[in-house]
């Protein structure tokens, strides 16, 4: 029990929270390629992954697993991207910080996405067996999603120079 919540319904508030920030975060990095800031939609990303961290530490804190030093990093790369977005407002330095450790943020988010979908899907399970899933599709796919961030983090720092 968590606040009076079954254990198993605030796993599916947990996910539901990561689900949106995903989303969200899609739509946000979408606009950094097209320069325009998404006021909006970036708060709502920004909200709900910090959302997911806070959920995801109450789900478990200890013992130090994979999913908790996810958890770890993604704090510490929220931080600066909620200094420079909203403290700094994009001035100088922090419009590049902001946009790789956004798009930090989205990936780690993306990564446990996929993580979780060959666990819990059977047929994604059946290619990766395993706890944590590994082999050789699963490292493929894990290294796609990397790729492609690290390709939009790139376009985003060289694209996204916004005004006020």
């Amino acid at each position: 029990m968590f606040f009076g919540i079954p254990v198993g319904s605030f796993v599916f508030v947990h996910t539901l929270i990561t689900l949106i920030a995903i989303a969200t975060g899609l739509v946000m990095l979408y606009g950094m390629l097209g320069n325009r800031r998404m006021n909006g939609v970036t708060a709502v990303f920004l909200l709900f992954s910090v959302l997911t961290a806070i959920t995801g530490f109450m789900i478990q804190a200890t013992p130090v697993t994979p999913a908790v030093a996810t958890g770890v990093i993604l704090s510490a790369a929220l931080i600066p991207a909620l200094v420079g977005r909203y403290l700094f407002n994009l001035r100088g330095g922090w419009r590049w910080i902001y946009v790789v450790t956004a798009t930090i943020s989205l990936y780690l988010n993306c990564f446990v996405l996929v993580v979780q979908s060959y666990l819990k899907v059977p047929a994604l399970h059946a290619l990766a067996p395993g706890l944590p899933p590994s082999g050789p599709v699963f490292s493929a796919t894990q290294a796609v999603v990397l790729i492609l961030f690290i390709i939009a983090g790139y376009l985003g720092v060289r694209r996204f120079h916004p005004r006020g």
